[in-house]
């Protein structure tokens, strides 16, 4: 049976690739509706919003969060995930605002027709 660091250790890592596979799409958003990419933004659009309602389905914290905490005393902002305590501390509002301004800015140019 695995300790309960190796556990520890498996949901931060799990939870730290989930977060980049989410920041990258939020980042791509912009990307690839100035490059005209329409469909493919809001595709990461829709993907994103998944993510936005499991996380508001759940108090506004990730599920992982809730399962790293049976696997330590600590309670940090990173303590559930790789990254940087202050990133950790204000990933949702900068992330959150990147999300907003990218799929505004994503059906904006593709209700117009246009990239930029």
């Amino acid at each position: 049976m695995p300790s309960r660091g190796a556990n520890l250790l498996a949901i931060k890592t799990a939870h730290t690739l989930i977060w980049a596979f989410f920041a990258g799409c939020i980042v791509a958003v912009p990307v690839f509706t100035w490059y005209g990419r329409h469909t493919l933004a809001i595709w990461l659009v829709a993907v994103v919003f998944i993510e936005v309602l499991v996380l508001a389905f759940n108090n506004g914290s990730c599920p992982l969060t809730g399962v790293a905490s049976r696997y330590t005393e600590d309670r940090r902002d990173n303590f559930d995930i790789y990254l940087p305590r202050i990133l950790a501390k204000y990933n949702k509002q900068v992330f959150g605002t990147l999300y907003v301004v990218g799929a505004a800015y994503a059906l904006l140019a593709w209700a117009h027709g246009k990239a930029t």
